[in-house]
């Protein structure tokens, strides 16, 4: 089954990428890979207190992702699984793509302020040429009626 991996961040824009994988999924017969990536930097504290912080962070993480899931199982049918990585984006997205070989598109979601597309998808741009899969970018401010449209 191909799979749309999508990332799950505290973005506004993630909404957009959620909603067009899990649309394009249930059109496709395919499934979701929802990957939440973890910087390192968040837990460069003592030891006891940095596994509660991964702790929470993770349970954060998964009240997140269950809102998500909830409306792809209710409304597209499609039941997401949900990754954590711990370390630098960008590697952690690589590293997905590369160790699940059932994910074929990437999905991520566009800023929309003037600063630009945000620092993920600058940063994934310049991986473009080498991925081994498409990349999709879904503008944030693109209305649910245009994304049911498109996909």
């Amino acid at each position: 089954m191909r799979k749309f991996l999508v990332i799950l961040d505290d973005s506004r824009e993630c909404l957009n990428a959620m909603r067009f994988a899990a649309m394009r999924a249930a059109k496709s017969g395919g499934g979701v890979a929802v990957l939440s990536v973890i910087p390192p930097d968040e837990f460069n504290h003592w030891i006891g207190v940095a596994e509660v912080m991964r702790a929470e962070t993770r349970e954060r993480i998964e009240v997140h992702f269950e809102v998500f899931a909830k409306w792809m199982r209710d409304k597209q049918n499609v039941d997401p699984e949900l990754i954590i990585r711990e370390g630098v984006p960008v590697t952690e997205i690589l590293a997905q793509i590369e160790e699940d070989k059932e994910v074929g598109l990437l999905v991520l979601g566009a800023a929309t302020d003037k600063k630009g597309p945000g620092p993920l998808i600058t940063a994934m741009i310049k991986q473009a040429g080498t991925l081994p899969i498409p990349m999709t970018i879904v503008p944030g401010d693109m209305s649910k009626e245009r994304l049911e449209a498109i996909t």
